[in-house]
């Protein structure tokens, strides 16, 4: 195990790099918004809503001649439904898979039930493991250090890294070092690509995030989005047609709200978020079905990129 991170910057990189690097941790450690600090564009969402990541997301960052491969996971936790375990399988698979996985410990929340599940889980990796204390801003010096003592006794860290990604704070050396421990290799993906998500299941995360946002304590934990028509239109402009399911018809008219001002409202937002980073006009048409017990069907799955778990838990 190594001393925490002092802030020393690495040296130059001096060859092509390219690497996966995993983000895990529990439920809203900071890993979509440390992935989106690292790419420098918003890649993926962020709610304050727990469990808001449920397929694999991948942001690309340059560094130099680094290319980092960055894999935003679903949070790990007891899982108590066949999504759950989609989830946490997934998660899982993408650590063994990666080249480095780094940990992400909400540092308000300290050492609870749910990052020692993690921690220990960890210790199983045959990958180099970075731990990276997250939230840094929000608790005393003092009692940041003890804990970054006390975490680091948990495990045999590569290295550990104290920060605040939703501030910036510490990301820098993070990101530095990734950069120089990522295997030697050719680039992946073109310099100019910053995620790897087919954009009709980046579309439907943006939609999903926005009815999230809107509905928060409201929403059904089991509604998901679907991207279900992208066509580019003459003018330049894309139409786009998505579809939210969930299971009982009480959810749909919680999500249609009140003369269908509620999902008018996740439509704007959705739209102008979608169209601000594609760089042109959206038309996007919402839809809510219901579909009784989505969660056990294949296809949901494979739209949202995780396998159908055999076993129910």
């Amino acid at each position: 195990m190594s001393d925490v991170e002092d802030g020393t910057a690495l040296s130059p990189v001096d060859a092509d790099r390219c690497g996966f690097v995993a983000l895990i941790g529990a439920p809203n450690a900071g890993k979509s918004t440390l992935i989106n600090q690292l790419v420098g564009v918003k890649v993926s969402i962020v709610t304050h809503k727990v469990q808001t990541t449920r397929a694999r997301m991948r942001g690309i960052a340059i560094v130099g001649r680094s290319q980092l491969v960055l894999v935003d996971t679903p949070g790990i936790f007891a899982p108590k439904r066949r999504l759950d375990t989609a989830m946490v399988e997934t998660a899982w698979g993408e650590a063994r898979g990666a080249d480095i996985v780094v940990i992400l410990v909400d540092v308000a929340k300290g050492l609870d039930d749910e990052a020692e599940r993690v921690l220990a889980e960890a210790s199983e990796l045959k990958v180099p493991v970075i731990l990276a204390l997250n939230k840094i801003d929000r608790i005393e010096k003092e009692q940041l250090l003890g804990l970054a003592d006390e975490a680091s006794k948990r495990g045999e860290f590569a290295h550990v890294f104290m920060i605040s990604a939703l501030k910036g704070a510490g990301v820098g050396y993070l990101k530095s070092h990734l950069a120089a421990a990522i295997p030697e290799g050719p680039w992946l993906y073109p310099e100019d690509q910053i995620a790897d998500a087919p954009l009709r299941q980046w579309a439907a995360e943006v939609t999903r995030e926005k009815l999230i946002l809107r509905l928060h304590q409201e929403l059904p934990y089991a509604s998901t989005v679907e991207t279900t028509q992208w066509k580019s239109l003459k003018d330049g402009s894309i139409r786009v047609e998505q579809t939210i399911f969930v299971e009982r018809d009480s959810q749909k008219k919680i999500v249609l709200g009140s003369g269908g001002k509620t999902i008018k409202g996740i439509s704007v937002a959705a739209r102008e978020d979608i169209s601000q980073a594609l760089g042109v006009p959206v038309h996007l048409f919402l839809f809510v079905k219901v579909r009784g017990r989505w969660g056990d069907d294949p296809e949901r799955y494979r739209e949202m990129g995780l396998d159908y778990p055999k076993v129910d838990r």
